[in-house]
């Protein structure tokens, strides 16, 4: 049934390096919405809220990927504007977003993170004798593959650490494994999906090249597995403070067992994406998913205007 006293105002663009993904997520997401809702789709520019919306009709579904619009930073215009949204409010979105922090607090659950340092003007050679021979660079509070290098010896490191001017970088140990991804919808784990690039590595070209990875879904694991990366899942969404739904990534490796690599908030959602294909794994198509998400946001306009009309 449609609901039309609500009206879902879908964000996509941004200004981060991920501009292009998101464009693609908030036409699908928009396109699934309009099915039960009222639906406007609003194209971001600046890290600022659009004009035109309406604090008694309007629900927030933001589809920004990484930067200002996953930080907390356009979840604080929100709030600030009195708009109810979707998502991980401003403490989770910030936390998620950096990549450090989350593996600190899903340490606190007993979920592990791989071997870590942050940058801070580390020579190559004391990196990799903390670390190991092989290495992942990354930005700490970008999206999942946005700048990630896997780098080996102290010769290629040290190139790799002379071109870093700006940033805020994360060098892991390089770990072997299943790669799985996991979502999240209101506390609830979905199913897990295994990520196998054809490249050996799951950077920007291998996620959005059509043909570069190969995506299993349900992850061939036994039921005692997933039910422990599920596990690990909703130990981590909790930790984290996050809300409504989220993606959180593992590599499971043969010897040592599953290590957190990270959460998204704000994921990729064209019907392709690993969300959608976790949701598929128990039972919800695109719609439902989508739907779903949004739903909480509506309940807490909703709550929020019988509480004024109460005391009015």
């Amino acid at each position: 049934m449609r609901e039309r006293w609500v009206r879902v105002v879908v964000f996509y663009g941004g200004t981060s390096p991920e501009r292009e993904v998101s464009l693609g997520s908030g036409r699908a997401v928009a396109q699934a919405l309009a099915r039960s809702f009222p639906t406007r789709l609003v194209r971001i520019d600046a890290d600022a809220l659009p004009p035109g919306l309406d604090p008694a009709r309007d629900v927030v579904c933001s589809t920004l990927h990484g930067g200002f619009g996953e930080s907390g930073g356009m979840q604080a215009l929100l709030e600030a504007a009195g708009i109810a949204y979707s998502g991980c409010d401003v403490a989770g979105s910030a936390l998620a977003l950096d990549k450090a922090a989350t593996k600190a607090a899903a340490a606190l659950v007993g979920v592990a993170g791989a071997r870590a340092m942050r940058l801070r003007g580390e020579a190559a050679a004391a990196v990799i004798a903390e670390l190991g021979e092989e290495v992942v660079v990354k930005p700490n509070d970008e999206g999942s593959s946005v700048g990630l290098s896997i780098v080996s010896g102290e010769v290629a490191l040290a190139e790799v650490l002379d071109g870093i001017t700006c940033g805020n970088w994360l060098i892991e140990e390089r770990l072997r494994g299943q790669e799985l991804s996991v979502g999240v919808l209101g506390g609830r784990a979905l199913g897990v999906v295994e990520i196998r690039p054809a490249s050996g590595i799951y950077d920007y070209a291998s996620k959005y090249t059509p043909g570069a990875t190969e995506y299993l879904a349900p992850a061939p694991m036994s039921k005692a597995a997933t039910a422990a990366v599920r596990v690990a899942a909703e130990k981590t969404y909790a930790a984290c403070g996050c809300r409504d739904y989220a993606r959180i990534d593992f590599i499971n490796t043969a010897k040592r067992g599953l290590f957190l690599l990270e959460i998204n908030t704000l994921p990729g959602m064209k019907e392709t994406s690993l969300l959608p294909k976790s949701a598929r794994c128990a039972g919800l198509d695109f719609t439902a998913l989508v739907e779903a998400m949004v739903q909480p946001a509506v309940q807490r306009l909703r709550a929020r205007q019988t509480s004024r009309s109460k005391t009015s």
